[in-house]
């Protein structure tokens, strides 16, 4: 009965729930598909397959909006796929741990809590935990010591930057630069250079392939539809383009890194100093990212070996050791 415990980590690309039973991190896109408003016709990487494609009776939605929960219906609506899909069915009530970001209202820290509770999934006990400590006990980070380590993680819509220390955060930034916004910035720019109108997927698939592109020095091709013919064309993209387009929104990450890093106590910032950053979330990987930071800050990144699912498996330690159980709490009338 003990073991039936998940750890869940709603981020706005990617859902990602660890499973005690068996052990494992789900990955899968938060999204959902209704058709004629009211009937779930698929949910996480099959609704993705048809974003952009679908015809105008099937919405495909995001539920979470710059990593808060902006639609809970569906929210909850996944939530109870996803875990039915983990319990292969069979739904026995289990502890929830969830991860939450810190710079968000106690409002929108309650629609996480009311998420598990609501969603029908026989919740016994939810317990929230603070996302950036996951984040540090997912890259093996010890965050109940007096150490300040610095932690940023780059998500799909928002990039939180925190400080830890003693199991808690000295230090939260969140901001609304994210891998959509890379994206749009991809996007934008083909469409300026080449008239080119691409969708969202192509542009997420360039960002995604920058690094071994440069690597073989080829450009990225990409297929849409030109502006002034309106037919579908494929060009060629020269990856300086794209390095380019995208080196004004890392800029701004930067530039927010030091402000934390300019209020950081001295103590801390002298453990900061010889630790480094620790870069992770799911668009931590775009090229030249961990290169800019590092010259920006002059510290040393270091990036996370799972960054994906790093707040995953930070939940995971914590439902596993009993050490780290006290950096989860309950939220039953918001008391921390």
């Amino acid at each position: 009965m003990g073991n039936n415990s998940f750890g869940i980590d709603l981020g706005t690309s990617n859902i990602k729930i660890y499973s005690k039973n068996d052990d494992k991190v789900m990955i899968e896109k938060n999204m959902i598909a209704i058709e004629n408003k009211n009937t779930l016709f698929a949910y996480g990487n099959s609704a993705f397959e048809m974003y952009e494609k679908a015809p105008g009776n099937i919405h495909i939605s995001y539920p979470l909006s710059n990593g808060v929960i902006a639609d809970i219906k569906n929210m909850e609506t996944l939530i109870r796929y996803f875990i039915g899909d983990l319990s292969k069915g069979n739904v026995k009530p289990g502890d929830f741990y969830i991860a939450v970001p810190t710079d968000v209202t106690e409002v929108e820290k309650r629609a996480f809590y009311d998420l598990a509770k609501d969603a029908n999934v026989k919740a016994r006990k939810v317990m929230v935990v603070e996302k950036a400590v996951a984040d540090g006990l997912g890259m093996e980070i010890d965050v109940k010591n007096s150490q300040g380590v610095l932690v940023v993680n780059v998500g799909f819509d928002t990039t939180e930057i925190s400080i830890l220390s003693l199991g808690g955060i000295v230090l939260s930034r969140l901001i609304k630069v994210g891998g959509q916004k890379f994206d749009d910035a991809i996007r934008a720019a083909i469409r300026r250079e080449f008239s080119l109108i691409i969708g969202g997927r192509t542009a997420e698939n360039v960002k995604i392939a920058l690094s071994s592109l440069e690597k073989e020095g080829k450009p990225a091709v990409v297929y849409g539809r030109d502006i002034v013919t309106g037919l579908p064309v494929e060009r060629e993209i020269p990856t300086a383009l794209v390095d380019d387009c995208l080196t004004e929104h890392f800029n701004t990450i930067v530039d927010n890194v030091k402000v934390i890093l300019e209020r950081t106590p001295p103590e801390l910032a002298a453990d900061i100093y010889r630790h480094g950053i620790c870069l992770t979330g799911g668009a931590s990987q775009v090229s030249h990212l961990a290169e800019l930071l590092s010259n920006g800050t002059g510290l040393k990144v270091r990036l996370s070996e799972n960054p994906m699912s790093s707040v995953a498996l930070g939940l995971a330690k914590i439902i596993k050791d009993d050490n780290y159980k006290s950096v989860a709490y309950a939220v039953e009338g918001m008391g921390k």
